[in-house]
């Protein structure tokens, strides 16, 4: 709140030289990238001490000389076992289990349990994200009502859930013995708390289904930087389906609808925030990547990384003042606190739904699930928030599901192909 003012008086006044006038002050605190740095000071008050900690414990040897009450503590967060598995399936991921013994109507219902699961819980937290973010609350006749402006607090309320639900599963049940120095679970966690601000801030700026489509075709730019930066080669249907995705992608978003009035600078906005989200979520997954090489299961890494979600987020809503300022909405609007609520127990849900769907049933399955839930995402959100979507954007929308399932064939086709290569031969890069 001290910073605010001093910011807000250094950015530049009007054309005409005239002071900013009050209301431009407020729509300046509230544009995108100014609360983006704020929250990214936050962020770095925290990191930057505990960088510096690292360093110190770490010259100073302390894995060796360090004593007292607090030894076990920092030798977790700073050093940890250093312990990692020799092969990836190695305690990295539990096995999955095999349908052997278990009967056809048995498997049947757990593959629609997981579907039911997966598809309730996010698709709920996708009506429930965009109502929050882009619907007034304590509208009347006389009152239009106010908007939910911060997201960072929806970000806290996601982990604070996840945090307790994965916590209570690690307690509850045996999980390997834990290896990774936890300060390592940071980096996945900032970039994770990163992602899901662009994707909820997003939302002021593009419809739903723009955001959806634009999750989908995010294998583009994955595709781009692996052949850029690590040189990877791919397969013909890989490159296929990457231009089919990007035909339809184009074909939703240059479609018009009569009452469409995006402004250019407004689009602009929602096309940086995505590409925030994607550049994020694609740092996450392949740090998480990373730290399977130590003995963990799925559920200690959910775990690791809310710990510092919750540290980071709460640390930078109460040096901005912004907790309490969103507990004072909460207490105003009751409909909001149990969306807020019922959008934390979704995302909690969801992941746990994920990890077990992929124990029982592999990644192949498990992808075609979610695409098939983007898909009622959009015909929900299209249904219930009235946004028109043309013949033209239609066609690109089916376009872009059916390239995103000739993805999941190709790719369970290929691994097939794989398991009947001669020994020292090397399969193509996947993505």
């Amino acid at each position: 709140r001290v910073c605010r003012p001093l910011v807000l008086a250094s950015l530049p006044t009007m054309a005409t030289g005239e002071e900013m006038a009050p209301a431009l002050q407020d729509s300046w605190g509230d544009f995108w990238l100014f609360r983006f740095f704020v929250n990214a000071a936050g962020y770095a008050s925290i990191v930057v001490p505990g960088f510096l900690l690292i360093q110190y414990f770490k010259r100073r040897n302390y894995l060796e000389t360090g004593r007292g009450i607090c030894f076990p503590v920092i030798k977790s967060c700073v050093f940890g076992s250093e312990v990692k598995s020799v092969h990836q399936d190695d305690g990295s991921l539990p096995p999955r289990a095999e349908p052997t013994e278990s009967s056809t109507a048995r498997q049947v219902f757990k593959l629609l349990f997981c579907a039911a699961g997966l598809q309730i819980s996010y698709l709920t937290w996708g009506v429930l994200q965009e109502r929050v973010m882009t619907r007034t609350y304590g509208a009347t006749e006389t009152d239009p009502g106010e908007k939910f402006k911060d997201s960072q607090f929806l970000v806290f309320m996601n982990r604070i859930l996840a945090f307790t639900v994965a916590g209570l599963y690690c307690a509850l049940t045996k999980q390997p013995r834990h290896g990774a120095p936890m300060y390592k679970y940071s980096f996945a966690s900032l970039s994770n708390i990163l992602s899901s601000w662009c994707q909820y801030e997003a939302l002021k700026y593009i419809s739903f289904p723009t955001q959806v489509l634009a999750k989908a075709s995010k294998v583009i730019p994955v595709m781009m930087m692996g052949k850029l930066v690590s040189r990877k080669s791919y397969e013909y249907w890989e490159y296929l389906t990457a231009a089919l995705i990007s035909v339809g992608v184009s074909m939703f978003l240059l479609s018009s609808a009569p009452n469409r009035t995006v402004s250019t600078v407004t689009t602009f906005s929602g096309v940086v925030l995505l590409a925030g989200y994607i550049i994020f979520d694609s740092f996450t997954s392949n740090w998480q990547d990373a730290l399977f090489t130590y003995k963990m299961s799925p559920v200690q890494m959910m775990f690791g990384v809310n710990v510092f979600s919750c540290l980071f987020t709460v640390g930078s809503l109460l040096e901005q003042g912004a907790l309490l300022e969103s507990l004072r909405f909460m207490a105003r609007h009751s409909e909001f606190t149990a969306h807020a609520v019922l959008l934390s127990v979704c995302s909690a849900c969801g992941q746990l739904f994920i990890f077990y769907t992929i124990n029982q049933f592999g990644a192949a399955v498990f992808t075609i699930i979610m695409t098939l839930r983007q898909a009622f995402a959009i015909l929900l959100s299209c249904l219930i928030y009235g946004h028109t979507v043309t013949v033209v954007g239609g066609l690109g929308i089916a376009v872009v599901f059916m390239a995103l399932f000739l993805r999941v064939y190709a790719r369970s086709r290929m691994k097939k192909r794989t398991k009947k290569l001669p020994l020292g031969e090397t399969p193509v890069q996947k993505v």
